[in-house]
C-alpha cells in the first residue's frame, strides 16, 4: 500500500529530438506523480513516448523542458556527476534485455552493481533471503549463458535490487521472456512492492502486465491520456 508522500514528481517535461533540421517532440507536456510504494504501470505503443519518460525520470537523459524531482532531488537542478551519484544511490534498472556481463557468474554480475554503488558491505541475510525468493541463490555462480531467460532476468531484478534504491525502474522487463517465465517475473515484482514497499515503475506495451499493478497510466503521441 502506497502512503501519500510522492517519490517521483514530474512537471511539465518535454523531449524534443532534432533529426536535421526537423524538430521531433517525444513528450508534449507531461506531469506525473507517484506516491511512495506505488506499483505504477506505464502503458503505451512504440513512439508514445514511455521510454523517453524512462530515460529522463532514471536520470539517464535530460529533459527540454520541465522538472523531475526523486526521492526530493530535482534532477533538473544537478551536474551530469551529480545525477549519476543519484542513479547510484536511489535507482535501480531492469531492462528488456538482461544486460547481464557474459563473462561473469551471476553473483559477479550483482557485485558489480554494488562496486559502481560505491557498496562496500557485504551481502545482507535479508538480501540472501531475497535470492532465495527469486529462485536463483542455486545458480549464482553460473555464467548467463548457462541459464535461462527467466533466470537471467531474475539476476536482473537482484542485481538493481542490491543497493536497496528507493525506486525500481523496469522498462518491458518480460518482453524477452515466454508466458510462463513473465508471469514468475510479474510475480516477483508484485510480491517486492507488497512484501518490501519497493516503488516500482514499469512501463509495457502489455496490457496482462499492466494489470499486476497498482495503477495504469496510459500514454500516446507524448501525452499522459488518463
Amino acid at each position: 500500500m502506497s502512503s501519500a508522500a510522492p517519490i517521483i514528481t514530474a512537471e511539465g517535461l518535454k523531449k524534443i529530438y532534432h533529426v536535421g533540421d526537423v524538430e521531433v517532440p517525444a513528450l508534449r507536456g507531461v506531469s506525473l506523480s507517484v506516491p511512495r510504494g506505488e506499483f505504477l504501470a506505464i502503458v503505451g505503443p512504440s513512439g508514445s513516448g514511455k521510454s523517453t519518460l524512462f530515460h529522463i525520470l532514471g536520470g539517464l537523459a535530460s529533459p527540454t523542458a520541465g522538472s523531475v524531482t526523486i526521492d526530493g532531488e530535482d534532477l533538473t537542478k544537478l551536474t551530469d556527476a551529480d545525477r549519476t551519484n543519484l542513479r547510484r544511490r536511489k535507482v535501480g534498472f531492469v531492462f528488456q534485455k538482461y544486460n547481464l556481463l557474459p563473462t561473469l557468474s551471476a553473483i559477479d554480475n550483482i557485485r558489480i552493481a554494488q562496486h559502481f554503488g560505491r557498496n562496500k558491505e557485504a551481502l545482507s541475510p535479508q538480501f540472501h533471503t531475497l535470492l532465495k525468493e527469486l529462485g536463483i541463490h542455486h545458480r549464482l555462480h553460473h555464467k548467463p549463458r548457462a541459464m535461462s531467460g527467466g533466470e537471467q532476468q531474475r539476476v536482473a531484478i537482484a542485481r538493481a535490487l542490491v543497493n536497496n534504491p528507493a525506486i525500481l525502474l523496469a522498462d518491458e522487463p518480460t518482453g524477452n521472456l515466454d508466458t510462463e517465465n513473465s508471469e514468475i517475473v510479474l510475480h516477483l515484482l508484485r510480491d517486492l512492492n507488497q512484501k518490501i514497499g519497493q516503488t516500482i515503475l514499469m512501463i509495457t506495451h502489455n496490457p496482462e502486465a499492466a494489470a499486476y499493478a497498482h495503477r495504469t497510466v496510459h500514454m500516446r503521441d507524448g501525452r499522459i491520456l488518463d
